[in-house]
């Protein structure tokens, strides 16, 4: 394997501190793994009451305040400065750190200004970029400019980049022309077991008034205009036209949800729909594993940390073709991104629900190829031919 690093993590999200999105279990999860085989790994990231130190599963948890003033890039620049302060703490408590690691744009300004005062490289993973997240909806609007410049830098001055799928890698490519020779492609990963549970599927249900045998579509996931909830709500007249009895239930929230809302009051489905909002951790395992289809209506999905949950759980997946990692008819089915196609895929899993063959196959890539063992290796490797250009 190589020699033992003394890695410093940068994020602003993760299982132990706040929580946002997908970058949070990739994350913790991701250090874990590297502190198994052997790495002494530290995350510094945001608090919120909690310890400011701690370590959780072998990883050192550095949480640091900081103001809450302003726009989403201010905050960013205040958690950047108490981020380096933390670093330099740690940095005498710990021993100098050998390689950094920052996840997406919001730690860029504390990796680089360590880098050009302490000759520390970084490493860069992209999870997504900002016109994926937004396509064109934030128009001329400062910030997201901002933010886009900040994900070009990281890509620039970082030793090497990394990226959690092919579709991303062509996405950084194209907007901020970075070269082949310096991404490395490593996937996401889960382990073994995190999302499956054994529940009574029915008693879940008639939690929330939804008859027990009544087939269940689930959305879960942050409601905005890249994970594209409106398109499923969309399609929901025609699935019921399909199979009357069918209901959905949507966890997350978001600037679309009152949108979806209303939807689906204009269409007279508010009966067969149930807007959960924010769901706790063993919430969202409930319906993770009683639910019958996990549909994912993406119109950007970088990667998608959401399919391998649902391959956890033993759950059939229709995503649309944004998510690029479900084999068609294999593992999951795969639509176009538009309400008549999300419609179509519903109903054709909807005509055959005992068949559990893309079940199945979708368990057996959690076991052999999206395991964090694995990636923490590749992760280690990276590392380690960073370090040696």
């Amino acid at each position: 394997m190589g020699k033992n690093l003394n890695i410093g993590m940068f994020s602003w999200e993760s299982l132990h501190s706040i929580k946002v999105g997908g970058i949070a279990p990739h994350v913790s999860e991701l250090a874990e793994a590297l502190a198994e085989m052997g790495h002494s790994v530290h995350i510094f990231t945001r608090n919120h009451d909690l310890e400011p130190y701690e370590q959780v599963n072998g990883v050192h948890y550095h949480r640091v305040n900081h103001s809450l003033d302003g726009s989403l890039v201010q905050q960013m620049d205040s958690m950047c400065d108490s981020m380096y302060s933390r670093f330099l703490d740690a940095s005498e408590e710990y021993g100098k750190f050998d390689i950094l690691h920052a996840h997406d744009w919001h730690p860029f300004n504390v990796v680089s200004r360590i880098k050009y005062e302490f000759g520390i490289p970084f490493m860069f993973t992209y999870h997504s970029t900002e016109w994926g997240r937004n396509g064109n909806a934030h128009g001329d609007w400062w910030e997201a400019k901002e933010i886009s410049h900040r994900e070009w830098k990281s890509g620039y001055e970082s030793i090497k980049v990394i990226s959690t799928s092919q579709q991303l890698t062509d996405e950084v490519k194209f907007l901020y022309q970075i070269p082949d020779e310096k991404i490395t492609i490593i996937p996401n990963g889960i382990f073994h077991g995190k999302i499956r549970k054994e529940v009574d599927a029915g008693e879940v249900k008639k939690r929330f008034g939804i008859h027990p045998f009544a087939p269940v579509v689930l959305f879960i996931g942050r409601m905005n205009y890249q994970k594209g909830p409106d398109l499923l709500v969309q399609a929901i007249p025609k699935v019921l036209d399909h199979r009357w009895d069918t209901q959905f239930v949507f966890i997350g929230e978001g600037e679309m949800r009152p949108h979806c809302e209303s939807l689906v009051n204009s269409g007279g489905c508010s009966d067969r729909c149930h807007f959960l909002g924010y769901a706790d951790d063993e919430t969202a395992k409930d319906w993770l594993n009683a639910c019958d289809i996990l549909c994912i209506p993406s119109r950007n999905e970088p990667f998608g940390i959401v399919v391998l949950e649902g391959w956890d759980a033993e759950r059939t997946i229709v995503a649309t073709d944004a998510v690029k990692i479900i084999n068609n008819f294999v593992d999951g089915i795969l639509v176009y991104k538009n309400p008549d196609s999300i419609a179509w895929g519903l109903n054709y899993v909807l005509d055959d629900l005992s068949n559990d063959s893309l079940r199945k196959t979708g368990k057996e890539l959690i076991d052999t190829k999206f395991n964090w063992t694995n990636i923490a290796e590749k992760t280690s490797e990276a590392y380690l031919d960073a370090l040696k250009d």
